[in-house]
């Protein structure tokens, strides 16, 4: 759980395309280099952080798979969204400099620390890096936003669809295929996020292997018919 002194290197990061700017200059990149100088292990089922920690740093993940939520007025927990690798952890703390949500390891997972007085810093100093802080910041609440669209006026199977559609293709950003993925989140966890019951959920999943959109194997999802999954979401812009 420590943070370990190792040295990172974004600039020979494979990830760097995704979390960090392009077009920072060997000497920016060195510099970056300096502030993002630690790693942290997550065991799964560990919190990165919780609700209420002082803030201190932005996380990118580097390896495994973290989920966000908040504790209800009724003890009950509510996830906020998904995390995967090449994403930017931490953004909700900036606003009151305390965490407002948990964010937990899925899997066993390694992140990078990125100490955001540090970060801040730099961006002063490297209007790159400044717009890419940005582009991170607005990118969340237009995921923020969508989310809000798909409980408020989507049916389950519209919501379910939508869900392996933005999920497999965030995988597939990072390199991965376009139509099979693992699904490192539980049913439950699921039907928390997109405001659904377990039942409705399994019987979602159900209803797409019966009409061959999807073939399921406990957490291996394939999708056969990714267009009909677009149709399941807007049917008129596939028409």
């Amino acid at each position: 759980m420590d943070a370990q002194s190792i040295k990172v290197a974004c600039s020979s990061c494979n990830l760097r395309e995704l979390c960090l700017p392009m077009g920072l200059n060997p000497d920016e990149l060195d510099k970056l280099d300096r502030v993002i100088s630690a790693r942290r292990r997550i065991k799964r089922g560990t919190a990165l952080f919780n609700t209420g920690d002082k803030f201190t740093s932005l996380y990118a993940v580097r390896s495994g798979f973290f989920k966000t939520c908040v504790t209800t007025a009724d003890g009950r927990d509510q996830v906020t969204g998904f995390q995967m690798t090449g994403e930017i952890i931490g953004l909700d703390g900036i606003v009151s400099d305390r965490h407002s949500c948990d964010a937990v390891a899925l899997e066993d997972a390694e992140v990078c620390v990125m100490p955001f007085d540090q970060v801040e810093e730099l961006s002063r100093e490297f209007t790159t890096l400044q717009h890419h802080v940005h582009k991170i910041m607005s990118r969340e609440i237009v995921r923020d936003h969508s989310v809000m669209l798909l409980l408020g006026s989507m049916r389950a199977e519209e919501r379910l669809a939508a869900f392996l559609l933005n999920l497999v293709q965030r995988l597939h950003a990072r390199g991965f295929s376009q139509s099979e993925l693992i699904l490192r989140m539980t049913r439950e966890e699921i039907g928390s996020y997109l405001g659904m019951k377990l039942e409705t959920v399994s019987r979602t999943f159900s209803k797409f292997v019966e009409e061959g959109i999807i073939e399921v194997k406990q957490r291996y999802v394939h999708i056969k018919d990714t267009d009909g999954l677009r149709r399941i979401v807007n049917p008129q812009a596939c028409d």
